[in-house]
């Protein structure tokens, strides 16, 4: 596995090393060993989620409360997707900042997403299906989203119609939901995820 730390921090992008013959393929899609290398910190997993998008859907951007706050492990098995996530953690020196990495069934890179982030995606294909393991279990309580069209976000969303939920169509901008105290803690979220003086420095990794 290949891992490389966004620009986003805290966010890694994972390269699985796949091994094809006639049959087929095989890879390592999650080792939490090689994970917690490099982040300083175990994942827990409390929950497995499977999400399928016509092409042209938007989902997003979704976040939660820190604490408890939810880390997320993302792949696409099939299709493809632009997986967007977003800097939210109020002061983070990269707040407001997103990065966009395609996850597809060709490379089948993954997305490991900390606490604290903002998440979502546009599907590049119909039935595009993202898998993700969760650190929480889902509540509704804790969960918020921001509006994924907000201007000063300027997400490059790779449609001309983006198909939208209607929580997501009735989200909050960034500056809204910033007024409004829903964001997390950068400081709260780097406690959460045990980063202080135990990640390594940003950059790619190898392992087996």
């Amino acid at each position: 596995m290949r891992f490389s730390e966004l620009s986003v921090s805290g966010c890694w992008e994972i390269g699985p090393e796949q091994h094809t013959d006639a049959r087929g393929a095989f890879l390592e899609w999650f080792r939490p060993d090689l994970l917690a290398d490099v982040t300083g910190h175990p994942m827990a997993v409390a929950q497995a989620n499977v999400s399928v998008s016509a092409k042209g859907v938007v989902r997003g951007i979704h976040f939660s409360d820190v604490p408890p706050g939810q880390a997320k492990y993302v792949t696409c098995v099939r299709g493809a997707v632009l997986d967007v996530v977003v800097d939210l953690r109020v002061g983070s020196p990269g707040f407001g900042r997103w990065e966009a990495v395609r996850l597809d069934d060709v490379d089948r890179t993954a997305l490991y997403i900390p606490a604290g982030l903002g998440h979502g995606f546009c599907a590049l294909t119909d039935d595009a299906t993202l898998c993700y393991l969760s650190s929480q279990t889902y509540a509704p309580h804790l969960e918020h989203a921001i509006d994924p069209l907000d201007t000063a976000l300027a997400i490059d969303w790779p449609t001309d119609r983006p198909v939208l939920s209607e929580r997501d169509s009735a989200a909050p901008s960034l500056a809204a939901a910033r007024a409004s105290g829903i964001l997390p803690d950068y400081a709260a979220c780097v406690v959460r995820e045990g980063e202080a003086g135990q990640r390594r420095p940003a950059g790619e990794v190898g392992g087996p």
